[in-house]
């Protein structure tokens, strides 16, 4: 290990600098990143500035019900969170999945207790072959390690080639460009009847690619939803996330 550790030093996650362990961050970096365990709203995990005292849901999550039953998220997306994410989904640093799957371990045990098995946001197969490996799947399967769960990788799969989430200049542009998007493979479908599902991904922005995937699942018969993903971004509360 020593020379291991010589040859490839183990550096930090987010800046790159030199840290004790792999897979971690400095302790200035750790500073930096914004968890997300305060106050939030009991659905789409969507943090709040004041704790309203007991469970309460978002002005999104009344006005416009996910088909997802619970999201949590382990920090907010921004400038320090983004390079360690960037890293793992196209940079093939796969070495950081292990780490990611920790931290998903522990901030969603409440939603791993309460599921049946775990799923990944899946990639179109034309982007599957571009980029090589599936992020999510490989988070999904750290996790699925980490807490005996069983992972149905195959179950879920995306059956239009959409655009990039990213091109898309609003959440109603993001909602329609998923619709029809996602689908449960007939073979897998009994898995997925009566059960809790667990929906692993890596970035939440509006909500609308787990929203597909969720109301696909429920067509299959899944029980209840459980959205479970690295960051996500926090706008204004005014604004819907789905």
């Amino acid at each position: 290990m020593a020379l291991i550790d010589l040859l490839f030093p183990p550096l930090c996650m987010a800046c790159r600098t030199l840290v004790r362990n792999p897979g971690s961050l400095c302790s200035k970096c750790w500073q930096e990143i914004q968890f997300l365990d305060g106050p939030m709203c009991d659905c789409c995990g969507l943090p709040f500035e004041l704790d309203p005292g007991s469970v309460s849901l978002c002005a999104a999550c009344l006005a416009r019900p996910p088909a997802f039953d619970k999201a949590r998220a382990i920090m907010r997306y921004d400038a320090k969170s983004r390079r360690p994410i960037l890293a793992l989904k196209h940079a093939d640093r796969l070495d950081l999945a292990p780490t990611f799957a920790r931290w998903l371990e522990r901030s969603g045990r409440s939603l791993l207790a309460e599921s049946d098995l775990i799923l990944p946001v899946p990639l179109h197969p034309l982007r599957l072959w571009t980029r090589r490996y599936n992020q999510s799947a490989e988070v999904a399967r750290a996790l699925g390690r980490l807490s005996g769960k069983p992972i149905h990788c195959a179950a879920l799969t995306r059956s239009r080639h959409t655009p990039s989430q990213g091109a898309m200049p609003s959440a109603k542009a993001r909602r329609r460009n998923m619709q029809g998007a996602f689908q449960v493979a007939v073979r897998h479908k009994s898995a997925i009847a009566g059960r809790n599902a667990l929906l692993v991904d890596d970035v939440l922005t509006t909500g609308a690619t787990v929203n597909a995937c969720a109301r696909a699942l429920k067509r299959a018969g899944a029980a209840k939803v459980f959205v479970l993903v690295l960051a996500r971004v926090v706008r204004p509360l005014a604004d819907s996330i789905i």
